[in-house]
């Protein structure tokens, strides 16, 4: 039992899959919980070891991000948005989201954003092996792992809106 009065939710997921936009809106609609773009504080904070230009990406720097984020998300309220969930220690997590989306879909997305090649073929692969799902299930309680299928905009109303729910009974199962 968590003595937090908000949970922290982790939205995970192959890039592309909407992590953010789920993210933004699910922030939008309750106000209560805070949006935490883990690519933001690594950017702002520099939270990496440098630049890798074959992926175009930060080299992130794991220690050094949990070290920034750890005394606000402890606290609670936190939309924690990133690819990767198993660096987060499972005290810190009371719901983790896992977005899938078919890699048709992905590589429209990720072609648009102009990844490199090789960082989008491993992205599609990742999405094919189903890399991010298998993580958060070996890092988490089973009961808190979900999968949503994230395609298009009519699931990712039906996302937030069952999240939201989640969220309300989570507060009820948890007042103090």
């Amino acid at each position: 039992m968590t003595t937090r009065t908000l949970p922290n939710i982790i939205l995970t997921g192959t890039p592309g899959t909407g992590k953010t936009t789920h993210a933004l809106l699910l922030a939008e609609r309750c106000p209560e919980l805070k949006h935490l773009s883990i690519n933001d504080i690594v950017k702002d904070q520099s939270c990496h070891e440098g630049w890798d230009e074959e992926y175009q990406s930060w080299i992130v720097d794991e220690d050094k991000l949990l070290d920034a984020i750890e005394d606000q998300v402890k606290q609670g309220g936190w939309i924690i948005d990133w690819h990767a969930c198993d660096l987060f220690p499972k005290s810190w997590v009371d719901l983790v989201v896992v977005l899938r989306a078919g890699t048709e879909v992905l590589f429209d997305r990720l072609t648009k954003r102009n990844y490199p090649e090789v960082k989008l073929q491993e992205n599609l692969d990742s999405e094919i092996m189903d890399v991010l799902i298998q993580e958060a299930r070996d890092s988490y309680d089973d009961e808190i792992v979900v999968e949503l299928q994230s395609g298009d905009a009519d699931e990712l109303e039906a996302n937030v809106e069952r999240i939201e729910a989640w969220l309300e009974q989570w507060k009820k199962d948890n007042q103090n």
